[in-house]
């Protein structure tokens, strides 16, 4: 029975300790409160987004939808910096401040194997992790000759077309895996597209006109994209190994109604490069060499809205990112004691500028974001101790960084740190654990928070913000029964200068109330739960469930607030399915996601109150023979006309001034897809 439940963590995502599940080739040990999301490239097929699939998978994730594709998310009500996302060990940024493009939307669901969820500071190895990290693993090349191909359709014209082709020998293996795909604007409940919901706020006085988009746009395809997967692994001698890949997603025309520019393009290249030798000796179990390099390039514009035509002109605003990094480390066991210990180096290059119907601005005077690096060293140690029934982690890192303009009147801004965590699991028996553990870890502000420079001058950035500090602690317990299982934790963070924004903060400039240094350090508390389970009823019919809950709030309002209601904290969220196994070639499954009224909002800074919601999503995949699968699916089977993602004003949204006038974007209506796959 022990078998069914592994099997239900394909829907459950249930944290495992210490525990060896295979994955083909490969075998994935995750901490104790973590959530290991297994398969995504088989079971996430209903389109590239990979937000939104982990919003269905995960109760602590939360959408930020933007567009019908490159969604952003939350992890406890945390986002942008606050959390982590890495690619095979890759640190991946956006370019665009308005996080139009951010680090989950650069891979896509048929090239991820499996993803892991740490919630909490208890990573030392990655840079930056103050609340969470998402861990994307792709998919990789395997020794036989192998391969899919996959046919998609969907609702509102999407169409998908990918193959993966993998081979090799003992020594070497290769992976070519590439996709293309294509959707039309969604509608909502309503049968409203992307036009008809800028309409209805227009009508509103929520949107200005002139943000609609011009007769001519206005049946623009939402989005094209295409990519590119490429991976090769050596084994060098037996005990080493060499992995190469390299990663391109080519994205346009990428549509974002709620905002007042549209992405011309999005582009990504991804190179990563990984050495590894095992066993060279008493002091040396696995050595890693990590080399990688992310380019991503973003323009957006007002191009496509009839704002273009009321000015006589359009602007966009093009901006690069460049990440670079390097990772060393060493891991032995010394008695009772499994030690690594390593260097971590990254540098990132932010740089901005805009351009007048094509043609680029003066820089000195239109630098958005002007050429910022951000440098970090550091280095750090982990020790897991097994004391028999009792495990305990312990983590430490030390953060050297400077973040600096290519501005000369804006300052430098150097910051040093020492974080760290003490974890620690009993196994009780066989089928409990316990868990517990207390950290301090931190973030950097980013070059948009310090430097971002408005197209009008005013400096949006705040230059001497403080680093964000986070103490935490979490508590929790898992336990397994024959036929039923459950993990259930909570959480308290204290947040010491939070980086919010205040729109509050404005100067007058050439006779306008402009925005001035809006970022703001405050101090912060965060807490919640997290339950989740299963419960085989029969060997064919299994249920699973998973909810989450934060609350957070500002220790004082703002500077000129009253408020102080923490942003971006959504409500409590639930994930509840009924499975059913018909035979090993047909399973079914209903699923709803529901989530409470959103009601503790940020007033001041664009938040607005959402009603709660409740949508029934329902799917069947069936196989035939060993190579053929297809799969049905129907989501928000009511057309149920709702809002996941709030307005916080961090982002820059259609509005038209005041506190909470700003345009909530809906979820997509009633949406059938299929997918046809061929495995050889």
């Amino acid at each position: 029975m022990i078998k069914k439940v592994i099997t239900l963590s394909l829907a459950c995502t249930l944290g495992l300790v210490a525990a060896e599940v295979e994955l083909e080739e490969i075998t994935v040990e995750t901490q104790v409160g973590s959530e290991l999301i297994k398969d995504v490239s088989g079971e996430d097929i209903k389109s590239a987004d990979l937000g939104e699939a982990l919003f269905k998978q995960s109760p602590s994730v939360s959408l930020v939808r933007r567009s019908g594709i490159a969604n952003d998310v939350r992890v406890r009500g945390q986002k942008k910096d606050n959390i982590v996302v890495t690619i095979d060990g890759t640190k991946v940024n956006g370019a665009c401040p308005n996080r139009m493009d951010p680090p989950i939307s650069h891979v896509l669901t048929n090239n991820v194997d499996y993803i892991e969820i740490n919630e909490g500071p208890f990573n030392v190895e990655d840079f930056g992790v103050l609340s969470a990290d998402i861990k994307v693993h792709t998919i990789k090349p395997k020794k036989e000759f192998s391969g899919e191909v996959g046919l998609n359709a969907g609702s509102f014209g999407y169409k998908k077309a990918a193959v993966s082709v993998s081979g090799g020998t003992d020594t070497v293996r290769l992976l070519l895996s590439a996709s293309t795909e294509s959707s039309e604007q969604y509608k909502d409940g309503n049968g409203d597209d992307f036009v008809g919901q800028i309409d209805r706020n227009i009508k509103k006085g929520v949107a200005p006109a002139s943000t609609q988009y011009q007769p001519k746009y206005q049946n623009l395809d939402a989005y094209k994209k295409k990519t590119l997967l490429t991976k090769l692994f050596w084994n060098i001698t037996d005990n080493q190994e060499l992995k190469l890949s390299y990663t391109a997603n080519r994205s346009d025309n990428v549509l974002y109604p709620s905002t007042k520019m549209d992405a011309l393009y999005d582009d990504s290249d991804i190179y990563n490069a990984e050495y590894v030798a095992k066993d060279l000796g008493a002091y040396s179990k696995e050595l890693s060499v990590q080399l990688y390099q992310s380019n991503v390039e973003h323009p957006m514009s007002f191009k496509y809205r009839k704002a273009a035509i009321a000015k006589g002109f359009y602007i966009t605003h093009k901006l690069t990112t460049k990440m670079q990094g390097a990772k060393l480390k060493n891991s032995f066991d010394l008695e009772n004691h499994t030690l690594s210990m390593g260097l971590d180096y990254s540098l990132r290059n932010w740089d901005g500028g805009y351009l007048k119907n094509d043609k680029p601005l003066p820089e000195k005077k239109y630098h958005s974001i002007w050429d910022v690096d951000t440098d970090n060293k550091a280095f750090f140690i982990d020790d897991s101790i097994n004391l028999g029934k009792l495990v305990v982690d312990l983590g430490l890192r030390y953060d050297d960084t400077q973040v600096t303009s290519g501005n000369p009147k804006q300052q430098a801004n150097d910051y040093n740190e020492l974080n760290g965590y003490a974890f620690a699991t009993y196994k009780a028996d066989k089928s409990t654990k316990y868990f517990a553990g207390f950290g301090k870890s931190s973030r950097v502000p980013d070059g948009k928070e310090l430097y971002w420079v408005g197209l009008m001058g005013n400096p949006i950035g705040t230059p001497n913000l403080k680093a964000t500090i986070n103490y935490e602690f979490d508590l929790g317990v898992e336990k397994e029964y024959e036929n039923a299982s459950y993990k259930a934790k909570v959480f308290y963070s204290k947040l010491e200068d939070y980086i919010a924004y205040n729109s509050s903060n404005k100067k007058l400039m050439m006779g306008k109330k402009l925005t001035w240094n809006a970022y703001e350090n405050v101090d912060a508390t965060l807490y919640g739960f997290e339950l989740s389970g299963s419960y085989y009823a029969t060997d064919s019919l299994y249920f699973d469930y998973a909810m989450a809950y934060q609350r957070g709030t500002k220790d004082k309002p703002l500077k000129g607030q009253t408020g102080t209601d923490l942003p971006d904290i959504a409500p409590l969220k639930l994930n509840a399915a009924i499975n059913y196994d018909y035979g090993s070639s047909l399973n079914l499954r209903a699923e709803v996601i529901a989530a409470d009224a959103w009601d503790n909002i940020d007033y001041e800074n664009g938040e607005q109150k959402l009603n709660a919601y409740a949508v029934l999503n329902l799917k069947a995949t069936k196989t035939f023979s060993k190579n053929i699968e297809l799969t049905l699916g129907l989501d928000n089977v009511f057309d149920k006309t709702y809002a996941v993602s709030n307005t916080y004003k961090d982002l820059v949204l259609i509005t038209t001034g005041g506190d909470n006038n700003v345009m909530l974007m809906s979820e997509p209506g009633r949406y059938f897809y299929a997918n046809l796959k061929y495995i050889f």
